[in-house]
């Protein structure tokens, strides 16, 4: 079977050829919402409205109006770069305020594919 594009972060497959490939829409539409979250504006050179800059939002002091900007960002982003998307809720676990972490799940849903699935997310990466 083909593969529609390379696994990131990029692991050398003779399989499939030089990389390996993700072969379901599952995991390409969770690669690439992952993209969308940890990519900063301005990160992407032809395109430097795109991403949500998660890690821009590492130092901040936790709380509601914390949450409220990254669940907007989010769903900003969503809407504009991945509309088949529909985000259903956004969980944030701070573990430790002093620590400067952020722990972040999304559940969404995905349109065309009749499927429902979750994206963790925790920074710093351990």
């Amino acid at each position: 079977m083909a593969g529609l594009t390379p696994k990131l972060p990029l692991v050398i497959d003779e399989q499939d050829g030089a990389y390996l490939l993700i072969k379901d829409y599952r995991k390409l539409v969770n690669q690439n919402f992952k993209n969308l979250i940890l990519t900063a504006p301005g990160e992407r050179v032809m395109d430097v409205n795109f991403g949500v800059g998660i890690r821009n939002y590492l130092f901040e002091n936790a709380g509601e109006d914390l949450n409220s900007r990254i669940r907007s960002k989010v769903l900003e982003q969503v809407s504009i770069y991945m509309p088949f998307v529909s985000v259903q809720d956004i969980e944030f676990n701070y573990s430790n305020t002093y620590d400067n972490s952020l722990n972040m799940k999304i559940f969404y849903y995905v349109v065309p594919l009749n499927l429902t699935d979750n994206l963790s997310i925790s920074l710093p990466f351990n």
